[in-house]
C-alpha cells in the first residue's frame, strides 16, 4: 500500500509520534549526527511530510528534513552554505527517500539532491504520495528506474526498541522486494 495524503494530513495534525510527541522527538533530532533517511520533498507538501516524519520516526527510523533538522535554513535567501549543510547531511545518510507527488516535479532540490545521494550511496527510494492506498506507481522519467517504498500493516512488530504496527517494503518490482531494514545493508 501507498502512503495517501489523507494518511499523513491526519499524522501531521496528530503531533504524535507512539507514546511521543512531535516535539519531543524533533529535539531529540535536532542533536543528530547521522540519519536512517534524508527525505527529499517539495516544500510545498509540507503537511504531508511532517506526517511522513512522523510515520518513519515512530517506526524507529532517524530522519532528516530540512526545515524540521534545520529550521534556520531560508528558502528566499540559498547561498553556498546551505548548499553546503545540504550535502554535508546527505553524507551523514544512508538512504535518500525521495517523497514523490504533484509538487515534486516543480521542485529545483529534489533532482539535485537524488543524483547526489544516488551518486554517494547508490541508496535511493521513491515514496509515492497518492490519493489513494492501492494506486499504482510507475514512476516518471527517471524516476522509474528507483526502487519504490509501500507499507504493510502487521500485528506485534518491534524494531528498533520501537513498536509499530508497519513494515516498510522496497520494491524494485511486483515481484522483487526487501524490508528497508535489509535494503539498508
Amino acid at each position: 500500500m501507498f502512503y495517501t495524503k489523507s494518511y499523513l494530513r491526519n499524522l501531521s495534525e496528530s503531533e504524535r509520534i507512539g507514546n511521543r510527541t512531535f516535539s519531543q522527538t524533533l529535539n531529540e533530532s535536532k542533536s543528530l549526527t547521522h540519519f536512517d533517511i534524508f527525505l527529499s520533498h517539495s516544500y510545498r507538501d509540507k503537511e504531508y511530510i511532517k506526517g511522513l516524519f512522523i510515520e518513519l520516526a515512530s517506526m524507529g527510523y532517524t530522519v532528516y528534513v530540512d526545515w524540521i533538522i534545520d529550521p534556520h535554513l531560508s528558502r528566499a535567501n540559498v547561498d553556498k552554505e546551505t548548499v553546503s549543510l545540504i550535502r554535508r547531511r546527505m553524507q551523514q545518510s544512508k538512504s535518500l527517500i525521495y517523497a514523490t507527488s504533484e509538487n515534486a516535479s516543480v521542485s529545483k532540490w529534489m533532482p539535485w539532491e537524488l543524483g547526489y545521494m544516488d551518486g554517494e550511496t547508490h541508496r535511493c527510494a521513491i515514496l509515492p504520495i497518492t490519493d489513494y492506498e492501492k494506486s499504482t506507481f510507475n514512476g516518471q522519467e527517471f524516476l522509474s528506474v528507483y526502487p519504490y517504498v509501500t507499507k504493510e500493516s502487521v500485528s506485534g512488530l518491534v524494531k528498533n526498541n520501537f513498536s509499530s504496527n508497519k513494515i516498510l517494503w522496497i520494491n524494485e518490482n511486483a515481484n522483487n522486494y526487501m524490508t528497508m531494514e535489509k535494503w539498508f545493508k
